[in-house]
């Protein structure tokens, strides 16, 4: 099934980085914006599975996973067929204009298997970064009130309003302010023990209701509160057990929305479908993308109907959303059954690796799946 099945994995052949890639980086010097972000000089040839192949043919364990994308593992052979397939039928059509069959059945899926009872809709974006845009523009929209909430050690992404939402690193807002006014941060809760008990209420919420609703955003004027279930550019913290069924008691009492990203955690990445499962809550609003296409530009706010059809027509039109449905909806199909399972051995995976590397491996299977999480959703190189 996978090209390096039969292969020693890592395999290193040549120097690090060898002539061939020491070539292509010296052309990426002089022709590619400094902006990105590279962390090892690895230039890649291809994938299959676990595996990356570099130019000089030096094989990797891959435990990035596209930065948590590849959900299924490189190039898997069923969506390597679906790509091909739907190449040769249609490329492009803009979902903003007229109407495809794979678009509604990747929305018609999403909304069956997303947490709770209430009927939802999707609106298909190209990125993360994008997911989170509509998200804020849907919230405002909807209550017709400007102010957000979100968390610092959160990461939304790079555009400005996922860039206002985020309070992870300077470097991600240094330089480009002024940033969308009217959004709060506040600590996230890391390691509380004052939040475990469900019943007792979680003294983290009842913070944000006593100063920040209190003090500096009255809570008529707050449109939304953005959180991830559990933080990865943040250092990979998990809620504890009562900071989201909080949340969602806090945001029902002042009719604000709760907007859960899980860009990151989403997808059985965490032995559950979408993270927030882990803690029973219905979110008004998940934001969705890297796994759900394993690999192809997709990604989605996922709203309850409700409130996604009260947004103006024209507000939110992105030309090329929802192209690669197609490969979503394969892949939506085989992790989705049963209805609240994510994809086989996600959880048992992580629960082996974690058993297996003992206890110094640092992040320990603790009933959310987060050694999964932790590790950027590490694909299998062999068949399951």
């Amino acid at each position: 099934m996978w090209l390096f099945d039969n292969k020693a994995v890592p395999s290193i052949k040549t120097t690090l980085p060898g002539p061939k890639a020491q070539a292509l980086l010296e052309r990426d010097q002089q022709y590619m914006s400094p902006s990105y972000t590279r962390i090892y000089p690895l230039v890649c040839e291809r994938g299959s599975g676990a595996v990356i192949e570099d130019v000089d043919g030096n094989l990797f364990l891959d435990f990035t996973a596209g930065i948590a994308v590849t959900a299924t593992g490189h190039c898997h052979p069923d969506v390597v067929a679906a790509i091909q397939d739907q190449a040769g039928k249609l490329i492009h059509m803009s979902g903003t204009d007229f109407y495809y069959q794979p678009q509604i059945d990747l929305a018609q899926r999403l909304t069956e298997v997303a947490p709770g009872v209430s009927p939802k809709r999707v609106f298909f974006t190209n990125s993360g970064a994008e997911a989170l845009e509509a998200g804020l523009k849907l919230a405002r929209w909807h209550t017709g009130r400007s102010r957000a909430i979100a968390f610092f050690g959160a990461f939304h992404g790079r555009t400005y309003g996922a860039m206002s939402l985020s309070g992870s690193k300077l470097v991600h807002r240094r330089g480009f302010s002024p940033l969308v006014p009217d959004i709060h941060h506040i600590a996230f809760p890391r390691g509380c023990k004052m939040c475990s008990d469900v019943v007792a209420g979680c003294a983290c919420v009842k913070q944000i209701e006593d100063t920040v609703l209190k003090r500096v955003a009255p809570p008529d004027e707050v449109a939304a509160i953005f959180v991830e279930p559990i933080q990865g550019e943040g250092g990979y913290h998990v809620s504890p057990p009562g900071f989201l069924p909080g949340l969602r008691d806090l945001c029902d009492k002042y009719g604000i929305l709760l907007v859960v990203d899980e860009v990151q955690s989403g997808m059985g990445r965490t032995g559950r479908m979408f993270a927030v499962e882990h803690w029973d809550v219905e979110p008004d609003i998940i934001c969705l993308a890297k796994g759900i296409a394993s690999g192809m530009p997709l990604a989605m706010p996922l709203a309850r109907q409700m409130m996604s059809g009260s947004t103006r027509q024209s507000g939110e039109l992105p030309g090329s959303a929802g192209d690669p449905g197609f490969v979503a909806a394969r892949i939506c199909r085989q992790c989705s059954r049963p209805r609240r399972t994510a994809p086989p051995r996600t959880a048992t995976n992580a629960a082996a690796f974690s058993g297996s590397r003992g206890s110094a491996w640092p992040w320990p299977d603790d009933g959310y799946g987060c050694g999964a999480h932790a590790r950027n959703g590490i694909a299998r190189s062999r068949p399951a």
